[in-house]
């Protein structure tokens, strides 16, 4: 039965004041989950960073001997990888990345001056069927053939994309062959200028005419997706892919920011952790300088010189993209055939060879070159390092401990 207009108590016994409001499962569980990461952060601090104040030599050099060895090799571990990463990836782009885009850029710009110097020889008709094609369109055409075996040698192309560019070469030589036909029916216009237009075609699906490029060699415009068959076409592509994958390498990746960062804070911890280790012994135990945690610290001293030669490294990657974008977009046959005509004239910006002498100078100064090699060597380091600190540690301890007589203060 209930009570009265109050309603105090019902019949069951309830009361009327409504239950206080549960706050949402996603709430509890980011409080629960920042509860738990302030108390590990707190535990980890303090095994991490132990106060001198009140404690006891045995249980001191005890947590030294955990900490100091797992901080060095946390520390050298993960600025051992990021550094050995920068270090690999401007290599990568220096050997191989760098030496395919010039080579795909000298194949491209190769094929439309032999194209051209076989238009303007085929139309002199009886005259080149007799003499054959200049020695510009022969030399052209072998350096195409040649820059294009040098990509495949690069290690730069994966394996799908190695088998594109044999698709190319195996269309190059077609191509050659293509002019080779209207060199013989040079005295047939007719016949001659179908197998120029069919070469043409298969070096360019969607030319550009004359009058709009306005120069001897008239570019095209590259097909994307399925329509990409051309020489042109395939070649572009590659080189669109070589120059994703560049500036992907070029950018801080998040995995070695992560590791930057883990390494920063190990390795300032472990530097203050032997410093007041140092401290410690020179107070309690009277030892001014011990040499093993000394030569433990010498690792140390070269984490910012190997830090400024990373940053270094990828300002010097970072660099080279714009580079390699013009060394795509806008070179150009006309700019390769007066850098050969005049090489007197002074080099020009936009030449293949002088955007790959900027590429190659600037992953050169990029770099401490005396530090070649030393990347693999960081880790290594670390763990000698750390089995220093732990055997000196654990000297000290031992010794303490033999040496303490009961009763004694400790």
């Amino acid at each position: 039965m209930g009570t009265g207009a109050n309603g105090s108590t019902g019949a069951n016994g309830s009361t009327g004041a409504r239950p206080p409001a549960r706050l949402p499962r996603a709430a509890r569980a980011a409080r629960a989950a920042r509860t738990v990461t302030v108390e590990l952060a707190r535990r980890v601090w303090r095994y991490a960073w132990p106060s001198t104040t009140g404690r006891r030599n045995r249980g001191y050099l005890r947590d030294r001997l955990v900490a100091l060895p797992l901080l060095a090799v946390v520390a050298f571990g993960a600025f051992g990888w990021a550094y050995a990463d920068v270090r690999g990836d401007s290599a990568y782009v220096r050997d191989r990345l760098a030496p395919a885009l010039v080579g795909l850029a000298n194949a491209r710009a190769s094929l439309f001056i032999a194209q051209g110097e076989a238009e303007e020889n085929l139309e002199q008709g009886r005259a080149s069927e007799l003499s054959g094609l200049s020695e510009r369109y022969r030399t052209r055409v072998a350096r195409a053939t040649q820059s294009l075996n040098q990509v495949t040698r690069s290690g730069a192309l994966t394996v799908a994309e190695e088998q594109e560019l044999r698709v190319v070469s195996a269309l190059v030589v077609d191509y050659t062959g293509w002019i080779g036909r209207a060199q013989g029916d040079a005295t047939d216009p007719v016949l001659r200028d179908a197998e120029l237009t069919y070469a043409r075609s298969m070096l360019c699906s969607t030319p550009v005419a004359a009058a709009d490029s306005g120069n001897r060699y008239p570019p095209c415009r590259p097909t994307t997706g399925s329509g990409a068959t051309s020489i042109v076409d395939r070649v572009s592509g590659l080189e669109r892919q070589l120059r994703e994958r560049l500036a992907d390498r070029a950018a801080w990746g998040g995995g070695v920011l992560a590791a930057a960062v883990v390494s920063g804070l190990a390795l300032v911890l472990l530097a203050a952790g032997l410093w007041r280790t140092v401290s410690f012994l020179r107070r309690r135990f009277r030892i001014r300088l011990s040499i093993p945690l000394a030569a433990a610290a010498l690792p140390l001293l070269a984490v910012p010189l190997l830090t400024a030669d990373a940053l270094l490294a990828q300002h010097a990657q970072a660099g080279t993209v714009p580079v390699a974008d013009t060394l795509g977009r806008r070179t150009s046959p006309q700019t390769e055939t007066v850098a050969e005509e005049r090489p007197f004239d002074g080099p020009d910006p936009l030449a293949i060879e002088v955007l790959d002498d900027r590429i190659d100078d600037g992953l050169a100064d990029g770099r401490l070159a005396f530090l070649d090699g030393i990347a693999p060597f960081v880790f290594p380091a670390g763990l000698v390092a750390a089995g220093l600190v732990g055997g000196a540690l654990h000297a000290y301890r031992r010794e303490y401990l033999v040496v303490a007589r009961p009763g004694a203060a400790t």
